[in-house]
């Protein structure tokens, strides 16, 4: 008679990846994201980059129009007031770093007017653009 021997697993626990929660979050953002894109293109914006990371920070959409370069971060809440609060002093700072990391990889928009701008996005209704909704000089 043999006997079996039973040996402890020693494979790890696979890793599940992301709650079901943040994978809500996650792709309402892309959603917003992409609501915001295009409407400032139907705006006249050319959209020049999307989701742009960077190690100091991520800028949501870059977009030019005629020679504003404008920098957009999209907030997707269920009411505008909380949206429009969503961007911290301390995002702004980011925004504005990643902002420079962009620029110093493409020279050519460096003679652009340079703008944050902002697009608050809601359930079921148009995204609202803030034009200038932020100052990033120090």
């Amino acid at each position: 008679m043999t006997r079996r021997i039973e040996r402890p697993n020693s494979t790890p626990p696979r890793d599940l990846g992301p709650s079901p929660a943040r994978r809500a979050a996650f792709h309402r953002g892309l959603s917003a994201e992409t609501r915001a894109a295009v409407m400032l293109f139907v705006k006249g914006y050319r959209i020049l980059a999307r989701r742009w990371q960077t190690p100091v920070g991520e800028i949501d959409i870059v977009a030019r129009r005629r020679r504003v370069l404008v920098f957009v971060e999209v907030k997707a809440r269920a009411r505008l007031e909380d949206a429009a609060e969503a961007v911290s002093e301390r995002q702004r700072r980011r925004i504005a770093a990643a902002a420079q990391a962009w620029l110093a990889g493409h020279p050519e928009y460096a003679a652009a007017e340079i703008r944050f701008d902002a697009v608050l996005v809601m359930p079921r209704r148009w995204p609202r653009h803030i034009v200038a909704a932020f100052d990033a000089s120090p």
